[in-house]
């Protein structure tokens, strides 16, 4: 594992105070103080939690001494997001029924020490690396090998049986590859994923070309359109068909972060989380669809929230791991040596991509007016204005984009 920089934690004695209040001024302005207790109550017990502690292993060493009343004040965050691809009850119905779990989406997310500032790289289900040995909450015991990256969720959930051991030999197979300490997990599923598009009324994307993909159910049209719960998993899940792509999993990461970015941007401008009604069904939606880390409790991810009010949307950053066709198949992908600088940079609490030097500034004095010389021409004063420089295009899933960047054009 790389070694990561010691920090010195802040001590944010007030913060807890803070989380508490959020929480109960959401549930007082909504019910009153009897419903208060109800909602939170309900919330709570929305997420499914499994303890992943005695299967994960030891950590990389982490950089900074928790703080006792708030484990992550003054600390960066990794959390490590997964999309279930679990095909029974509900989520059979809307995927078709498929033995077994599977997760073909794998995105860590870097929550910076100051708030200020997140990461979301996407980790290709097709990229080959060291699976570890992982350890199953039955007791049993895989071998370490070489594979695809979803072989070893898919391992844990085959071998253990539960999403304990799927998680755990997820995270341990991020961890041994990166040198990032993940803290927390989050598993979503489709059901879920879906209500939480609806709790917020659907999310606006630009659709450059249409699309059509039987397999996902998508049928769409270009220009710009607002896709509800149902249509945007069908967008998220879509890899094959008409004006989708190039049918390779990378090309659907670009897709799945553009949709990650609107809905960013969605709950932004309605102002959700100030929105105390429209706040409580998205949070009901939201914690129904998740499985979660026995430590990230419903005050953990209200508490980390509120510290993340004031963050400029420019400083949310999509991006995935820097890869290339592998040598030795090229249907699967490897990481470039740009992936070691990335993670090690994330591990260190960096910007991923590197500090990005700023734009040089020059002060220009005003101009003087000056008299044309006679005999010369002068300007029309009806003279058509300049064109402006069109804003550039992000290629998202090749490049790293801000939820502020232009990632397709629809006129």
């Amino acid at each position: 594992m790389r070694p990561r920089a010691a920090r010195h934690a802040r001590r944010l004695h007030t913060h807890r105070t803070l989380r508490g209040v959020a929480l109960a001024t959401v549930g007082l302005l909504a019910f009153g103080a009897a419903g208060a207790a109800a909602t939170f109550t309900k919330l709570q017990g929305n997420v499914d939690r499994v303890d992943v502690s005695g299967l994960v292993g030891p950590e990389p060493t982490p950089s900074t001494t928790p703080d006792p009343d708030d484990p992550s004040a003054g600390t960066p965050v990794n959390i490590l997001v997964l999309g279930s691809d679990q095909r029974d009850g509900v989520n059979g119905q809307i995927g078709g029924k498929v033995e077994g779990m599977r997760s073909d989406t794998t995105i860590l997310v870097h929550i910076s020490a100051d708030r200020q500032r997140v990461e979301a790289v996407s980790i290709p289900r097709d990229s080959l690396v060291d699976i570890p040995s992982c350890q199953m909450s039955n007791g049993k015991t895989s071998r370490a090998t070489h594979g695809m990256f979803n072989q070893a969720f898919a391992t844990g959930w085959d071998m253990g049986g539960d999403m304990a051991s799927a998680a755990a030999c997820t995270i341990r197979t991020v961890q041994e590859n990166t040198g990032v300490p993940i803290h927390h997990f989050v598993v979503v599923d489709f059901a879920g994923f879906q209500s939480m598009i609806d709790a917020i009324g659907g999310v606006q994307i630009c659709i450059p070309n249409a699309m059509t993909s039987k397999d996902a159910g998508l049928y769409l049209e270009a220009g710009n359109q607002v896709l509800d719960g149902p249509t945007a998993l069908a967008f998220a899940r879509a890899r094959k068909g008409k004006g989708v792509g190039d049918g390779s999993d990378t090309n659907r990461i670009g897709n799945q972060q553009r949709l990650i970015a609107a809905m960013v941007q969605e709950v932004l401008s309605k102002n959700v989380l100030t929105d105390v009604p429209q706040l409580v069904s998205f949070l009901d939606a939201a914690t129904s669809s998740l499985t979660t880390d026995s430590d990230l409790s419903l005050p953990s991810m209200t508490g980390l929230a509120y510290n993340l009010r004031s963050i400029n949307p420019s400083n949310i950053t999509f991006m995935t791991v820097p890869w290339a066709p592998a040598a030795s198949d090229p249907n699967r992908v490897e990481w470039t040596s740009a992936a070691d600088d990335l993670w090690e940079n994330v591990a260190q609490d960096l910007p991923a991509l590197g500090e990005q030097e700023p734009a040089p500034t020059t002060t220009t004095a005003p101009a003087t007016p000056t008299t044309p010389a006679p005999g010369a021409s002068t300007p029309p004063q009806n003279a058509a204005p300049t064109t402006p420089t069109p804003e550039p295009t992000k290629a998202a899933g090749r490049e790293a984009f801000s939820a502020t960047d232009t990632t397709a054009v629809c006129g």
